[in-house]
């Protein structure tokens, strides 16, 4: 995982490997392959607080915003 000037990108690569006996025949399957997705961050985006975590097969990445991107509360006084 890398970030560029607001462009968060994940590379990687997967590989499978299905393998089959029988008395009459051994097959075996390969499978493999590169992969690349890139996403543009806003501006809001605090890229030095990002944190990715891979567990059980699932890629999780949490961003956080800035803290002027964030919704103000205002007082409505009557």
């Amino acid at each position: 995982i890398s970030i560029t000037d607001n462009v968060l990108t994940v590379k990687g690569e997967k590989k499978q490997e299905k393998e089959e006996k029988d008395e009459s025949y051994h097959r075996v399957e390969r499978r493999y392959g590169c992969f690349c997705r890139s996403f543009t961050l806003p501006a809001e985006v605090k890229s030095e607080g990002i944190e990715a975590v891979y567990k059980d097969g699932v890629l999780k990445i949490e961003i956080p915003k800035s803290e002027a991107s964030r919704p103000k509360r205002i007082e409505v006084k009557h």
